[in-house]
């Protein structure tokens, strides 16, 4: 909870445009923070915008229009402000929840904001703030909200002007902002009567309460009142009300001489003796339900209380003081301020000056209704810091990638040009070792039938000292050798041929001719035909069988142990009549021969 004393200071810009957005005018000015924190105020500007309610859809055209020519006037360009929209726009209510947690104050808050603001919730823009209770008294809430459509039509009159809105509140907190800083020794109860166009803004102060209520009746309804008695347009009144209007003060005064200026003072009397009844409530209401004191003094504020006998007829009827709300009580005026006219103007300074005291100090109220579009742009300027580092970095990024690259590439084109040279060097060199490699290979096609027929000159004693090796000892022996290609045997006859023919033959194969090749280049061996006898012994055949299984076990041959009768040819039958039989070997080599 805020405690009401002294403003503490904090950073703020050297230069500070506040705007006030009123029924009826628009107020600008423009100050200075000064070294030692305070504030100077520099030049300030008014502008009437509308004079008929019924013409409320040319607002924001009047509001952009009047900016323009103020701005101008006071030399700004391009600024952001803080500025005020009128109560009569803004939804106010103060509210009192029990004594609970801190951090289920805003939960608390948010139930109450939705129960007594008269809008859908997310059709409006609002804020709220804890400004009195705590401890083992009730919490008090003030809780604003204003229709966002509204706001933003209104912002975006302010920003086609040159201005970015940093603040928004409404008038009355302002006004109470000023006045906590300019009369803080003041004690008791002080009511502060801001008379507008169209609202009268009532703020009851005193230590640690504030209360603020809103009445619609204002100097928009004196002049609606002026039209109906002359029957004149609302212009036309509203020029009568500011040339001939004053309160009137009653009882034994006498009248003025013209009976159309007496007239009009009559209704400004009437009109505000209505306000007067207004306020009596609004003081019962403010005493019964925020157990607040009488008002001991009374300020007047707002461009209708400069109407003649104002402070004169509210002093006879609340019989205690009042005068002039004066903002500028703590701030300085600077050289070129016009001083002449703030001497009959400081009462319309306000709201100006408490939102400017926004930027430069802790406020008691800092309500901050920002519309959605608002919001979006200050996260993104907040975030244009990180946006700009992320492309600066981005950018050195790509700077060094590109330093990166660019020496990378003059590494490279040096590497290339140094492998360049040696692979030049090596082509020649791969031109020698072809032409060696060429006569290499032409002598390889002289010598490898040299070589050849000298590895192949140890074949036929291999053959032999193998097939020797693998025989039985004793009881068997070879009588006949011959070469085999295609199953045929090489170097015999035809009719020996057919006399010793190969044991098997595979289906479908055509007999060869003896001694045929096999190839276009020479002719092959493929196989070993072997012819012996056995004599009788009491293994008989089985003698043969044994050989054939020696032989399986040789590296030349490939025999099938399982199908001796692939290998073997033995048509005779041993008796005891004969000494020796006959026997027949087809072998099949497992490295083929090649002759030329």
């Amino acid at each position: 909870m805020f405690e009401f004393g002294a403003f503490k200071g904090m950073p703020a810009p050297a230069r500070l445009i506040t705007l006030n957005i009123g029924a009826q005018t628009v107020g600008l000015a423009k100050f200075r923070v000064q070294t030692h924190g305070g504030l100077m105020l520099l030049d300030y500007r008014f502008r009437e915008i509308l004079a008929d309610p019924a013409g409320e859809g040319t607002r924001p055209a009047q509001i952009t229009t009047a900016l323009r020519e103020m701005l101008d006037e006071v030399g700004i360009k391009r600024s952001s402000v803080n500025y005020a929209v009128g109560a009569q726009s803004a939804f106010l209510r103060f509210v009192k929840l029990p004594r609970v947690e801190e951090e289920k104050i805003e939960r608390i808050i948010g139930f109450e904001a939705q129960q007594n603001v008269p809008f859908p919730i997310d059709e409006v823009v609002w804020d709220y703030q804890v400004v009195g209770g705590g401890m083992d008294e009730q919490i008090q809430v003030v809780i604003v909200a204003i229709k966002a459509d509204y706001l933003e039509n209104i912002n975006a009159a302010i920003e086609e002007s040159g201005l970015r809105a940093n603040k928004i509140g409404i008038a009355t907190t302002g006004l109470y902002n000023a006045f906590r800083y300019n009369y803080a020794d003041t004690t008791g109860c002080s009511l502060l009567v801001d008379i507008g166009a169209r609202t009268t803004n009532l703020v009851f102060i005193e230590p640690g309460k504030v209360f603020m209520r809103s009445v619609p009746i204002g100097g928009s309804s004196i002049t609606a009142a002026v039209a109906k008695e002359f029957g004149e347009s609302f212009a036309a009144a509203e020029f009568r009300k500011k040339r001939d209007a004053f309160v009137s003060l009653g009882g034994p005064y006498a009248e003025p001489t013209d009976p159309e200026i007496a007239r009009v003072s009559k209704i400004a009397r009437s009109t505000m003796t209505r306000l007067h009844a207004e306020l009596m409530r609004s003081i019962s209401r403010y005493r019964a339900q925020q157990q607040g004191g009488v008002p001991e003094r009374v300020f007047l504020a707002g461009g209708s209380s400069s109407m003649p006998y104002m402070r004169e007829f509210f002093h006879e009827k609340l019989r205690v003081p009042v005068e002039f709300f004066n903002p500028l009580r703590n701030i300085t005026a600077a050289e070129s301020a016009p001083v002449r006219e703030l001497t009959q103007s400081a009462h319309l300074l306000g709201e100006v000056v408490g939102l400017a005291l926004r930027s430069v100090t802790s406020c008691p109220i800092e309500l901050n209704l920002l519309p959605e579009s608002v919001v979006r742009r200050k996260e993104m300027e907040r975030r244009q810091p990180f946006f700009i580092m992320a492309a600066a970095c981005f950018l050195l990024a790509l700077l060094g990638w590109s330093a990166y690259f660019a020496r990378a590439a003059q590494v490279t084109r040096q590497s290339t040009q140094r492998l360049q040279q040696k692979i030049d060097l090596m082509r020649l060199a791969e031109g020698r070792v072809d032409k060696l490699k060429k006569e290499a290979t032409s002598l390889d096609a002289i010598a490898t039938p040299l070589i050849n027929a000298i590895n192949d000159r140890s074949f036929w004693p291999q053959i032999l000292q193998e097939l020797n090796a693998r025989l039985p000892e004793s009881d068997i022996w070879i009588t006949e050798l011959a070469a085999t290609s295609g199953e045929k045997l090489l170097g015999t006859g035809e009719k020996r041929a057919a006399e010793t023919a190969p044991i098997t033959r595979p289906a479908g194969s055509s007999p060869s001719v003896t001694g045929a090749k096999t190839s276009g280049t020479g002719l092959t061996v493929d196989g070993i035909y072997v012819r012996g006898l056995y004599m009788y012994n009491p293994k008989q055949q089985e003698l043969v069988v044994d050989y054939f299984r020696n032989l399986a076990q040789s590296p030349f041959f490939v025999v099938d142990e399982k199908k001796p009768e692939r290998v073997i040819r033995s048509n005779a039958v041993p008796s005891d009549r004969e000494w020796a039989f006959p026997y027949e070997l087809q072998l099949t080599l497992r490295r083929p021969m090649k002759f030329q």
